[in-house]
């Protein structure tokens, strides 16, 4: 009996720490959820990952450039072999040829062959390759930083379409409630005129109320239509389920978890500007070096083939190309130091240090203006929640008063002008409260975009 009171009591603890995780869980249709969806298939994201991959690939070749680079080239000619004493400074792709001026007996022209495979090692750099592949690496956090600061803008955009469908559909409703006011007024006046209890004029005046109101029908109509589309651009869907998120929209929660933070220095627009800093900073410094002498090891080997007998006698056949074969090899060290580009690579390098400064300048700005709009938007969705609740409370009086007046006009006690005012009074009421709405929802969306926390908004929306 005791075992089975223990084992209960630990089913109820288990069960109450679970569910506050539950309750935490993104709400079923709600902006989370949308987001998920447009983060497997908006294109915008897969370019900024091909990005990434790129700097990745770029990084790996920056380090494949430390191996020994191995040459190798073949060719088969045939032409004239005259030869000529004398030295001269050869070329890059140039070579010497000499050999005597005495006449060869046999053909004119004569076939060779040749191939040869080189090897250059640079063993010693002066830090240049170090370099190099540091300011390669740091590109590969800046294409990093560069996509979570896309990300985030995305979410924003999202929000803000998401918020401003939410608004327009709010507005459409309002207006068709308008219109179904407007026509039961029309039915009580019409049968008022034609007891005649009231003037056709009364007939008229709500007829046109009722037709103004149609016409405001159609123009949320389309204008929903038109947000609609815009934001399946970013779902790449034909359809999206907002009913929930209508209803939360209209009676929004406050948000209270991100009062009085601070700006991250991790945030991605501020991480990728640091990047940026850091990147312009590393090929600045790769730049300068490139100006220092290279340390490399050289080998090679090649082979030639004559058709130049050793007597002197020429062979024009193609296949004597191949004979008289001879094989040579060669290592050695060499340093290598391009001098003109000391003073070039001086001022690229600087350049490079100029873009870092204009980098960190940057953050320094962005923090600054960051920190006063994440300040003044806490500030003012404090201000906002409170006007949503005094204008949730106008709307429900303003109701109630519509109803009433709506009696006493149906009992004769007061005009048709008195009761429409009294309904364009409700509608103002309504229309202050879904604005107000969504200037708070698009406060919490500028809230979120400086955080870099859409954890409230995609759960709550």
């Amino acid at each position: 009996m005791i075992k089975y009171r223990i084992v209960i009591t630990c089913m109820c603890f288990t069960i109450a720490a679970v569910l506050p995780v539950y309750g935490q869980q993104q709400k079923e249709n709600s902006l989370g959820i949308l987001w998920s969806k447009v983060a497997g298939y908006y294109p915008g994201i897969g370019a900024k990952q091909s990005a990434v991959d790129a700097s990745k690939l770029h990084e790996r070749a920056v380090k494949s450039e430390m191996l020994p680079q191995l040459k190798a080239q073949m060719q088969n000619s045939y032409g004239t072999y005259e030869g000529s004493s004398g030295a001269f400074f050869p070329q890059p792709g140039f070579f010497n040829v000499s050999g005597s001026g005495s006449p060869i007996a046999g053909s004119s022209t004569s076939a060779n062959s040749f191939a040869s495979t080189t090897m250059e090692w640079e063993i010693f750099s002066f830090g240049k390759r170090q370099k190099d592949n540091e300011a390669a690496k740091s590109l590969t956090h800046k294409t990093l930083s560069e996509k979570e600061a896309y990300l985030l803008q995305l979410k924003k955009i999202l929000s803000e379409r998401y918020i401003n469908l939410l608004y327009n559909d709010a507005k459409l409703n309002l207006s068709q409630r308008n219109t179904e006011r407007l026509d039961s007024i029309r039915g009580i006046t019409t049968g008022l005129s034609v007891a005649g209890l009231r003037p056709a004029a009364d007939s008229l005046l709500a007829s046109s109320s009722y037709v103004q109101a149609m016409g405001e029908y159609d123009k949320w109509n389309g204008v929903k239509s038109a947000s609609f589309i815009k934001l399946l651009e970013l779902y790449g869907a034909d359809s999206v389920d907002f009913s929930a998120s209508a209803i939360r929209f209209i009676d929004p929660l406050g948000n209270q978890q991100n009062n009085g933070s601070i700006i991250q220095a991790s945030h991605p627009i501020l991480e990728a500007l640091d990047r940026e800093s850091e990147y312009y900073t590393l090929s600045g410094e790769a730049q300068k070096r490139a100006s220092l002498p290279s340390l490399n090891i050289l080998g090679g080997y090649a082979y030639r083939g004559t058709g130049i007998q050793p007597n002197g006698t020429v062979s024009g056949n193609w296949k004597d190309g191949f004979s008289n074969t001879t094989n040579n090899f060669l290592v050695g060290i060499g340093i290598t130091w391009n001098l003109t580009s000391i003073r070039t690579n001086h001022y690229k390098g600087e350049q490079f240090f100029k873009e870092a400064e204009g980098a960190k300048l940057l953050h320094s700005q962005y923090e600054k203006a960051m920190q006063a709009n994440l300040s003044a938007a806490q500030t003012e969705i404090l201000h906002q929640f409170e006007q949503l609740q005094k204008t949730k409370l106008a709307v429900r009086q303003s109701q109630d008063a519509y109803c009433m007046y709506l009696a006493r006009y149906k009992s004769g006690l007061i005009t048709l002008s008195e009761l429409l005012q009294v309904r364009t009074l409700l509608e103002q009421s309504e229309n202050i409260h879904v604005q107000a709405s969504r200037d708070y929802w698009l406060l919490l969306a500028s809230e979120a975009a400086l955080t870099a926390d859409f954890e409230f908004l995609f759960n709550n929306l």
